[in-house]
């Protein structure tokens, strides 16, 4: 998959290619919907399918600090739309002059004369421009002018609701993982590079492999059973999404104590994925209390995995 970042790195040899323009926060169910239809269109075209991302988000522009939680960072949304097929990713700086653009001259400008567009896909919801001013009647009316083709995907439903980012990060927030899962269409994850820490972990005899969550507000908390990919080994944990209340720490962070692993990964990049909630975040009244909690948290981590591996043995036999 070609990764073109910024509009000004768009080239001539970029001319003539379908499109679809959102957040793509998550690659969700409804996501997937979408991109189906744009490879549909790519394929009886014979032209690149093209997905325009915006970085940061535009929430996270205007809202700062206000700005709803990330449910995928750059790095595994590119991921996510390679494995779909999609063959072409513009990623855009979403900064105040990008802001200031007119719908009509970004459609003319940049999606007709730069990109040359045949066929555009969006959202039943879709609005961009300056002041939110363009919409689907607008795209509508521009490309019956130039040969580009405009439809509209309508919002995937499961379960007759809506799949949206906002429902997966309710849920999240919730702590309902599954009903997060049906929606994303797969486990929700972490990732990024494990970092050196407190040590605190380590002294308390539960070394932890850490996670700064600083480039994203996190859309859940507590403690979770977890299944991290480390360089393609899949390894068993339990893990502690949040701000360390009982060493009054004020950053968000992922910390996970991997099973029967002792293994130095400092640097590494690895993939968490939630597979269940075991409890919220607490803070305790002392180190006693909470290597106590650990230990029992590190059980029910254990028989949880335990309990999903004899399920799926029965559900094989």
């Amino acid at each position: 998959m070609e990764l073109i970042r910024g509009i000004h790195n768009i080239r001539d040899k970029h001319h003539g290619c379908v499109l679809t323009i959102g957040n793509f926060d998550g690659v969700h169910l409804g996501h997937r919907e979408v991109i189906k239809g744009l490879l549909r269109d790519a394929k009886a075209l014979q032209l690149p399918s093209t997905v325009m991302i915006f970085e940061p988000q535009p929430q996270e522009f205007f809202r700062k600090e206000q700005a709803p939680a990330r449910l995928t960072r750059l790095r595994d949304k590119l991921a996510l739309l390679a494995q779909l097929g999609v063959e072409r990713v513009i990623c855009v700086s979403f900064n105040a002059k990008f802001a200031n653009y007119g719908a009509e001259e970004f459609v003319r400008q940049v999606l007709v004369n730069k990109l040359g567009v045949k066929a555009l896909t969006v959202g039943d919801d879709f609005r961009f421009g300056r002041g939110r001013e363009g919409d689907f009647s607008l795209l509508q009316a521009i490309g019956s002018q130039t040969a580009m083709a405009v439809k509209s995907t309508e919002s995937f439903k499961k379960a007759n609701a809506r799949v949206s980012s906002t429902a997966i990060r309710n849920a999240l927030k919730e702590g309902d993982l599954p009903l997060a899962k049906e929606m994303l269409g797969h486990n929700y994850t972490i990732s990024g590079r494990v970092i050196h820490g407190w040590k605190k972990g380590r002294e308390l005899g539960f070394p932890t492999a850490n996670v700064a969550l600083k480039l994203q507000v996190c859309p859940l908390s507590g403690v979770f059973a977890v299944q991290v990919n480390i360089a393609g080994r899949l390894v068993n944990g339990v893990a502690n999404v949040g701000n360390k209340p009982t060493f009054n720490g004020t950053r968000a962070l992922l910390e996970v104590h991997l099973f029967d692993f002792e293994e130095s990964i400092y640097g590494q990049f690895i993939e968490v994925k939630l597979m269940h909630k075991l409890r919220d975040e607490q803070k305790f009244n002392g180190l006693d209390e909470l290597v106590q909690q650990i230990q029992r948290d590190a059980i029910a981590a254990k028989q949880f995995f335990t309990l999903s591996t004899n399920a799926e043995r029965s559900e094989s036999l």
